[in-house]
Protein backbone atom coordinates (compact mmCIF):
# COMPACT_ATOMS: atom_id res chain seq x y z
CA UNK A 1 0.00 0.00 0.00
CA UNK A 2 2.78 2.37 0.87
CA UNK A 3 4.62 1.66 -2.43
CA UNK A 4 1.48 2.39 -4.36
CA UNK A 5 1.14 5.73 -2.63
CA UNK A 6 4.78 6.55 -3.38
CA UNK A 7 4.29 5.74 -7.06
CA UNK A 8 1.25 7.97 -7.29
CA UNK A 9 3.11 10.83 -5.61
CA UNK A 10 6.02 10.49 -8.08
CA UNK A 11 3.62 10.49 -11.00
CA UNK A 12 1.98 13.69 -9.75
CA UNK A 13 5.32 15.42 -9.37
CA UNK A 14 6.33 14.41 -12.96
CA UNK A 15 3.03 15.68 -14.39
CA UNK A 16 3.35 18.94 -12.49
CA UNK A 17 6.88 19.45 -13.85
CA UNK A 18 5.71 18.81 -17.44
CA UNK A 19 2.80 21.21 -16.99
CA UNK A 20 5.12 23.88 -15.65
CA UNK A 21 7.41 23.43 -18.67
CA UNK A 22 4.48 23.92 -21.05
CA UNK A 23 3.40 27.04 -19.19
CA UNK A 24 6.88 28.49 -19.43
CA UNK A 25 7.18 27.71 -23.17
CA UNK A 26 3.75 28.99 -24.20
CA UNK A 27 4.46 32.76 -24.06
CA UNK A 28 7.58 32.33 -26.19
CA UNK A 29 5.71 30.42 -28.90
CA UNK A 30 2.96 33.02 -29.00
CA UNK A 31 5.27 35.95 -29.47
CA UNK A 32 5.18 37.53 -33.03
CA UNK A 33 8.09 36.64 -35.33
CA UNK A 34 10.58 39.48 -36.01
CA UNK A 35 10.34 41.13 -39.50
CA UNK A 36 13.55 40.97 -41.71
CA UNK A 37 15.41 44.26 -42.21
CA UNK A 38 14.52 46.06 -45.51
CA UNK A 39 17.14 45.77 -48.32
CA UNK A 40 19.46 48.77 -48.79
CA UNK A 41 18.70 51.26 -51.55
CA UNK A 42 20.35 50.24 -54.83
CA UNK A 43 23.50 52.08 -55.80
CA UNK A 44 23.52 54.09 -59.00
CA UNK A 45 26.01 56.43 -60.62
CA UNK A 46 24.88 59.96 -61.37
CA UNK A 47 26.40 62.95 -63.09
CA UNK A 48 25.33 66.36 -64.21
CA UNK A 49 24.94 67.05 -67.96
CA UNK A 50 27.90 68.58 -69.70
CA UNK A 51 27.85 71.76 -71.74
CA UNK A 52 29.71 72.24 -74.97
CA UNK A 53 29.61 74.27 -78.17
CA UNK A 54 28.68 71.88 -80.95
CA UNK A 55 27.91 71.95 -84.66
CA UNK A 56 24.43 70.77 -85.61
CA UNK A 57 24.27 68.24 -88.45
CA UNK A 58 21.76 66.65 -90.78
CA UNK A 59 22.40 63.13 -92.05
CA UNK A 60 21.43 61.68 -95.40
CA UNK A 61 22.17 58.81 -97.76
CA UNK A 62 23.91 59.37 -101.07
CA UNK A 63 25.95 57.74 -103.82
CA UNK A 64 29.37 58.42 -105.24
CA UNK A 65 29.70 59.32 -108.90
CA UNK A 66 32.65 59.97 -111.19
CA UNK A 67 33.36 63.52 -112.26
CA UNK A 68 34.32 62.40 -115.78
CA UNK A 69 33.58 59.15 -117.59
CA UNK A 70 34.36 58.49 -121.25
CA UNK A 71 34.07 55.60 -123.66
CA UNK A 72 37.23 55.34 -125.73
CA UNK A 73 36.21 54.63 -129.32
CA UNK A 74 37.99 53.81 -132.56
CA UNK A 75 37.24 56.83 -134.78
CA UNK A 76 38.99 55.41 -137.85
CA UNK A 77 38.85 52.01 -139.49
CA UNK A 78 41.76 49.64 -139.19
CA UNK A 79 43.23 46.69 -137.37
CA UNK A 80 44.09 47.16 -133.71
CA UNK A 81 47.86 46.88 -133.56
CA UNK A 82 48.69 47.24 -129.85
CA UNK A 83 47.35 47.88 -126.34
CA UNK A 84 49.57 49.85 -123.94
CA UNK A 85 47.95 49.31 -120.55
CA UNK A 86 46.84 46.59 -118.17
CA UNK A 87 43.20 46.23 -117.26
CA UNK A 88 42.38 48.41 -114.25
CA UNK A 89 45.50 50.59 -114.49
CA UNK A 90 45.67 54.21 -113.39
CA UNK A 91 46.59 56.14 -116.53
CA UNK A 92 47.77 59.72 -117.00
CA UNK A 93 46.32 62.39 -119.25
CA UNK A 94 47.57 62.03 -122.90
CA UNK A 95 49.00 58.56 -122.19
CA UNK A 96 48.92 56.27 -125.26
CA UNK A 97 46.42 53.44 -124.72
CA UNK A 98 45.69 51.88 -128.15
CA UNK A 99 47.38 51.95 -131.54
CA UNK A 100 45.39 51.37 -134.74
CA UNK A 101 47.02 50.34 -138.04
CA UNK A 102 48.67 53.48 -139.45
CA UNK A 103 50.05 52.55 -142.91
CA UNK A 104 46.87 53.53 -144.75
CA UNK A 105 46.65 56.90 -143.02
CA UNK A 106 50.32 57.77 -143.57
CA UNK A 107 49.75 57.06 -147.27
CA UNK A 108 46.61 59.21 -147.30
CA UNK A 109 48.56 62.06 -145.70
CA UNK A 110 51.31 61.83 -148.34
CA UNK A 111 48.67 61.79 -151.04
CA UNK A 112 47.08 64.89 -149.54
CA UNK A 113 50.52 66.58 -149.46
CA UNK A 114 50.89 65.84 -153.17
CA UNK A 115 47.49 67.30 -153.99
CA UNK A 116 48.34 70.47 -152.11
CA UNK A 117 51.60 70.88 -154.04
CA UNK A 118 49.82 70.21 -157.35
CA UNK A 119 47.13 72.82 -156.63
CA UNK A 120 49.73 75.36 -155.58
CA UNK A 121 51.56 74.81 -158.86
CA UNK A 122 48.35 75.21 -160.91
CA UNK A 123 47.45 78.35 -158.99
CA UNK A 124 50.86 79.87 -159.49
CA UNK A 125 50.74 79.16 -163.24
CA UNK A 126 47.22 80.56 -163.59
CA UNK A 127 48.18 83.75 -161.73
CA UNK A 128 51.16 84.38 -164.01
CA UNK A 129 49.17 83.75 -167.19
CA UNK A 130 46.38 85.98 -166.00
CA UNK A 131 48.83 88.78 -165.30
CA UNK A 132 50.53 88.32 -168.72
CA UNK A 133 47.30 88.32 -170.68
CA UNK A 134 46.02 91.28 -168.71
CA UNK A 135 49.06 93.32 -169.82
CA UNK A 136 48.65 92.14 -173.44
CA UNK A 137 45.01 93.18 -173.33
CA UNK A 138 46.04 96.67 -172.27
CA UNK A 139 48.32 96.73 -175.36
CA UNK A 140 45.46 95.51 -177.56
CA UNK A 141 47.49 92.33 -178.20
CA UNK A 142 45.18 89.77 -176.51
CA UNK A 143 41.51 88.99 -176.73
CA UNK A 144 39.18 89.57 -173.85
CA UNK A 145 38.21 85.90 -173.87
CA UNK A 146 41.80 84.87 -173.13
CA UNK A 147 41.92 87.15 -170.11
CA UNK A 148 38.61 85.80 -168.82
CA UNK A 149 39.80 82.23 -169.36
CA UNK A 150 42.92 82.70 -167.24
CA UNK A 151 40.97 84.57 -164.58
CA UNK A 152 38.65 81.57 -164.37
CA UNK A 153 41.55 79.13 -164.20
CA UNK A 154 43.17 81.22 -161.44
CA UNK A 155 39.99 81.17 -159.35
CA UNK A 156 39.49 77.45 -159.97
CA UNK A 157 43.06 76.70 -158.90
CA UNK A 158 42.53 78.84 -155.77
CA UNK A 159 39.44 76.79 -154.85
CA UNK A 160 41.28 73.57 -155.63
CA UNK A 161 44.08 74.56 -153.30
CA UNK A 162 41.64 75.28 -150.46
CA UNK A 163 40.01 71.86 -151.00
CA UNK A 164 43.40 70.12 -151.14
CA UNK A 165 44.52 71.79 -147.92
CA UNK A 166 41.27 70.70 -146.23
CA UNK A 167 41.84 67.13 -147.41
CA UNK A 168 45.37 67.36 -146.03
CA UNK A 169 44.04 68.48 -142.65
CA UNK A 170 41.52 65.60 -142.61
CA UNK A 171 44.21 63.09 -143.51
CA UNK A 172 46.41 64.44 -140.73
CA UNK A 173 43.51 64.31 -138.28
CA UNK A 174 42.66 60.74 -139.23
CA UNK A 175 46.27 59.78 -138.66
CA UNK A 176 46.13 61.22 -135.12
CA UNK A 177 43.02 59.10 -134.48
CA UNK A 178 45.17 55.98 -134.87
CA UNK A 179 46.71 56.92 -131.51
CA UNK A 180 44.00 56.51 -128.84
CA UNK A 181 45.16 58.48 -125.77
CA UNK A 182 43.66 59.20 -122.34
CA UNK A 183 41.73 62.50 -122.34
CA UNK A 184 42.24 62.84 -118.57
CA UNK A 185 43.90 61.08 -115.65
CA UNK A 186 41.84 58.23 -114.25
CA UNK A 187 41.32 54.49 -113.88
CA UNK A 188 40.77 52.51 -117.06
CA UNK A 189 38.47 49.52 -117.17
CA UNK A 190 39.22 46.26 -118.99
CA UNK A 191 39.83 46.39 -122.74
CA UNK A 192 36.87 45.35 -124.85
CA UNK A 193 38.81 44.55 -128.04
CA UNK A 194 41.96 42.46 -128.39
CA UNK A 195 44.83 43.31 -130.77
CA UNK A 196 44.39 42.01 -134.32
CA UNK A 197 40.67 42.76 -134.55
CA UNK A 198 39.22 45.15 -137.10
CA UNK A 199 37.82 48.24 -135.40
CA UNK A 200 35.91 51.29 -136.61
CA UNK A 201 34.30 49.44 -139.50
CA UNK A 202 30.86 50.87 -140.20
CA UNK A 203 30.64 52.54 -136.76
CA UNK A 204 32.95 53.63 -133.99
CA UNK A 205 34.03 50.70 -131.84
CA UNK A 206 34.15 51.02 -128.03
CA UNK A 207 37.64 50.00 -126.95
CA UNK A 208 37.47 50.65 -123.17
CA UNK A 209 36.00 52.98 -120.57
CA UNK A 210 38.00 55.54 -118.61
CA UNK A 211 36.78 57.08 -115.34
CA UNK A 212 38.19 59.97 -113.35
CA UNK A 213 37.99 59.04 -109.66
CA UNK A 214 39.94 61.89 -108.06
CA UNK A 215 38.03 63.82 -106.97
CA UNK A 216 34.61 62.17 -106.76
CA UNK A 217 31.09 63.56 -106.69
CA UNK A 218 28.56 62.53 -104.03
CA UNK A 219 24.91 63.22 -104.82
CA UNK A 220 22.23 63.26 -102.12
CA UNK A 221 18.75 64.71 -101.59
CA UNK A 222 17.67 66.92 -98.70
CA UNK A 223 14.09 67.72 -97.71
CA UNK A 224 12.97 71.21 -98.62
CA UNK A 225 12.18 71.85 -94.94
CA UNK A 226 15.80 70.99 -94.03
CA UNK A 227 17.49 73.32 -96.50
CA UNK A 228 19.86 75.34 -94.29
CA UNK A 229 19.58 79.14 -94.32
CA UNK A 230 23.13 79.61 -95.60
CA UNK A 231 22.21 77.89 -98.89
CA UNK A 232 19.34 80.34 -99.45
CA UNK A 233 21.64 83.23 -98.57
CA UNK A 234 24.26 81.99 -101.03
CA UNK A 235 21.66 81.75 -103.80
CA UNK A 236 20.46 85.28 -103.09
CA UNK A 237 24.01 86.64 -103.11
CA UNK A 238 24.72 84.84 -106.38
CA UNK A 239 21.64 86.36 -108.03
CA UNK A 240 22.56 89.85 -106.84
CA UNK A 241 26.13 89.56 -108.07
CA UNK A 242 25.00 88.27 -111.48
CA UNK A 243 22.70 91.28 -111.91
CA UNK A 244 25.26 93.85 -110.80
CA UNK A 245 28.20 95.09 -112.84
CA UNK A 246 30.55 94.71 -109.90
CA UNK A 247 33.06 91.88 -109.74
CA UNK A 248 31.34 88.82 -108.21
CA UNK A 249 32.47 87.77 -104.78
CA UNK A 250 34.26 84.48 -104.22
CA UNK A 251 31.86 81.55 -103.88
CA UNK A 252 31.60 80.48 -100.21
CA UNK A 253 32.66 76.96 -99.30
CA UNK A 254 30.09 74.82 -97.46
CA UNK A 255 31.67 71.73 -95.83
CA UNK A 256 30.15 68.26 -95.99
CA UNK A 257 31.38 64.87 -94.68
CA UNK A 258 30.80 61.30 -95.82
CA UNK A 259 31.52 57.75 -94.72
CA UNK A 260 31.23 54.63 -96.87
CA UNK A 261 29.12 51.66 -95.88
CA UNK A 262 32.09 49.76 -94.44
CA UNK A 263 33.53 52.76 -92.56
CA UNK A 264 32.83 54.07 -89.09
CA UNK A 265 31.93 57.71 -88.79
CA UNK A 266 32.51 60.29 -91.50
CA UNK A 267 36.24 60.27 -92.29
CA UNK A 268 36.08 62.01 -95.69
CA UNK A 269 35.92 65.82 -95.89
CA UNK A 270 34.53 67.67 -98.88
CA UNK A 271 32.52 70.69 -99.88
CA UNK A 272 29.21 71.41 -101.61
CA UNK A 273 29.67 72.78 -105.12
CA UNK A 274 26.17 72.44 -106.58
CA UNK A 275 22.50 72.30 -105.69
CA UNK A 276 19.64 71.88 -108.12
CA UNK A 277 17.75 74.94 -109.28
CA UNK A 278 14.37 73.33 -108.52
CA UNK A 279 12.80 71.20 -105.79
CA UNK A 280 11.48 67.85 -106.96
CA UNK A 281 7.69 68.17 -106.75
CA UNK A 282 7.11 64.43 -106.36
CA UNK A 283 9.55 63.95 -103.45
CA UNK A 284 9.83 67.44 -101.99
CA UNK A 285 13.62 67.21 -102.00
CA UNK A 286 16.52 69.22 -103.38
CA UNK A 287 19.40 67.50 -105.16
CA UNK A 288 22.78 68.50 -103.71
CA UNK A 289 26.29 67.55 -104.82
CA UNK A 290 29.51 67.39 -102.84
CA UNK A 291 33.10 67.11 -104.09
CA UNK A 292 35.55 64.84 -102.24
CA UNK A 293 39.29 64.30 -102.81
CA UNK A 294 40.17 60.68 -103.56
CA UNK A 295 43.94 60.59 -104.15
CA UNK A 296 44.37 56.97 -103.05
CA UNK A 297 41.48 55.75 -105.21
CA UNK A 298 39.84 53.82 -102.36
CA UNK A 299 36.43 55.30 -103.10
CA UNK A 300 34.78 54.08 -106.30
CA UNK A 301 31.88 55.49 -108.31
CA UNK A 302 28.50 53.97 -107.46
CA UNK A 303 29.18 53.30 -103.78
CA UNK A 304 26.66 54.01 -101.03
CA UNK A 305 27.69 56.91 -98.79
CA UNK A 306 26.50 58.25 -95.44
CA UNK A 307 26.39 62.02 -95.67
CA UNK A 308 26.63 64.48 -92.78
CA UNK A 309 26.00 68.15 -93.55
CA UNK A 310 26.51 70.84 -90.89
CA UNK A 311 23.60 73.30 -90.68
CA UNK A 312 24.52 75.51 -87.74
CA UNK A 313 26.24 75.88 -84.38
CA UNK A 314 24.80 75.54 -80.88
CA UNK A 315 26.51 77.31 -77.99
CA UNK A 316 26.55 75.71 -74.53
CA UNK A 317 24.48 72.73 -75.64
CA UNK A 318 23.43 70.23 -72.93
CA UNK A 319 24.88 66.75 -73.43
CA UNK A 320 24.21 63.50 -71.57
CA UNK A 321 25.82 60.08 -72.14
CA UNK A 322 24.05 57.69 -74.48
CA UNK A 323 23.71 55.17 -71.63
CA UNK A 324 21.51 57.61 -69.72
CA UNK A 325 18.92 57.95 -72.52
CA UNK A 326 16.09 55.41 -72.64
CA UNK A 327 13.04 54.91 -74.86
CA UNK A 328 9.53 53.53 -74.37
CA UNK A 329 6.02 54.04 -75.71
CA UNK A 330 5.83 57.45 -74.08
CA UNK A 331 8.98 58.65 -75.84
CA UNK A 332 12.55 59.45 -74.92
CA UNK A 333 13.45 60.01 -71.28
CA UNK A 334 16.22 60.11 -68.69
CA UNK A 335 16.14 59.26 -64.99
CA UNK A 336 17.24 61.88 -62.50
CA UNK A 337 17.78 61.76 -58.73
CA UNK A 338 16.24 64.64 -56.76
CA UNK A 339 17.37 66.20 -53.45
CA UNK A 340 15.66 63.37 -51.52
CA UNK A 341 17.57 60.72 -53.47
CA UNK A 342 14.33 59.71 -55.16
CA UNK A 343 14.28 58.71 -58.80
CA UNK A 344 12.26 60.82 -61.22
CA UNK A 345 11.47 60.32 -64.89
CA UNK A 346 12.15 63.28 -67.14
CA UNK A 347 10.93 63.25 -70.75
CA UNK A 348 13.46 64.85 -73.11
CA UNK A 349 13.93 65.73 -76.75
CA UNK A 350 17.25 64.62 -78.13
CA UNK A 351 19.23 66.37 -80.83
CA UNK A 352 22.31 65.33 -82.79
CA UNK A 353 24.81 62.82 -81.49
CA UNK A 354 28.22 64.03 -80.34
CA UNK A 355 30.77 61.26 -79.84
CA UNK A 356 29.09 59.03 -77.23
CA UNK A 357 26.59 61.62 -75.98
CA UNK A 358 23.27 63.07 -77.08
CA UNK A 359 22.40 66.74 -77.25
CA UNK A 360 19.32 67.43 -75.13
CA UNK A 361 17.21 70.10 -76.80
CA UNK A 362 14.27 70.04 -74.36
CA UNK A 363 13.57 68.62 -70.89
CA UNK A 364 16.71 69.44 -68.91
CA UNK A 365 18.20 72.66 -67.54
CA UNK A 366 21.67 71.22 -67.01
CA UNK A 367 21.61 71.27 -63.18
CA UNK A 368 20.00 67.85 -62.71
CA UNK A 369 21.77 64.71 -61.55
CA UNK A 370 21.18 62.13 -64.26
CA UNK A 371 21.50 58.38 -63.72
CA UNK A 372 24.26 57.22 -66.02
CA UNK A 373 25.01 53.76 -64.60
CA UNK A 374 22.51 51.40 -63.01
CA UNK A 375 19.52 52.64 -64.97
CA UNK A 376 17.76 49.25 -64.64
CA UNK A 377 17.96 49.50 -60.83
CA UNK A 378 16.57 53.04 -60.76
CA UNK A 379 12.77 52.89 -60.55
CA UNK A 380 10.83 56.19 -60.64
CA UNK A 381 9.38 57.00 -57.22
CA UNK A 382 11.86 54.90 -55.26
CA UNK A 383 14.98 55.93 -53.43
CA UNK A 384 18.48 55.03 -54.49
CA UNK A 385 21.97 55.41 -53.12
CA UNK A 386 23.60 57.72 -55.67
CA UNK A 387 27.30 57.99 -56.25
CA UNK A 388 28.72 60.79 -58.33
CA UNK A 389 30.72 59.87 -61.38
CA UNK A 390 34.44 60.48 -61.32
CA UNK A 391 35.21 64.17 -61.52
CA UNK A 392 31.74 65.18 -60.28
CA UNK A 393 32.71 65.99 -56.68
CA UNK A 394 32.65 64.18 -53.32
CA UNK A 395 30.96 60.79 -52.92
CA UNK A 396 29.46 61.60 -49.50
CA UNK A 397 25.77 62.39 -49.74
CA UNK A 398 26.35 63.07 -53.41
CA UNK A 399 22.97 64.44 -54.40
CA UNK A 400 21.70 65.94 -51.17
CA UNK A 401 20.73 69.52 -51.89
CA UNK A 402 21.13 69.24 -55.68
CA UNK A 403 18.65 71.11 -57.86
CA UNK A 404 16.09 69.38 -60.00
Amino acid sequence: MISVLKSMALLKRTAAAALLGLILLFPVGCQQKQQPAPPPAPKVTVSQPGRQDIVDYLEYSGNTQAINTVQLRARVEGYLDAVYFKDGDMVKKDQLLFLIQQDTYFAMLRQADGNVLNQKSLLEHAKKEFERYSKLQEQKAAADTDVENWRNQRDTAQAGLISAEAQHDLAKLNLTYTWVVAPFTGRIDRRLVDPGNLVGSGSSTVLAELTQIDPLYVYFNIAETDIPPYMWEARTASLKSSKSAAKPEQTPVFPVFIGLGNEEGYPHDGYIDFSSSTVNTSTGTLLVRGVFPNPDGKMLPGQFAKVRMPIGKKNHAILVPQAAVSYDQLGTYVLIVNENNTVERRNVKTGPQKDHSYVIEEGLTGDEWVVTNGVLKAIPGRQVSPERAQGQGSAEKPVQGAGK
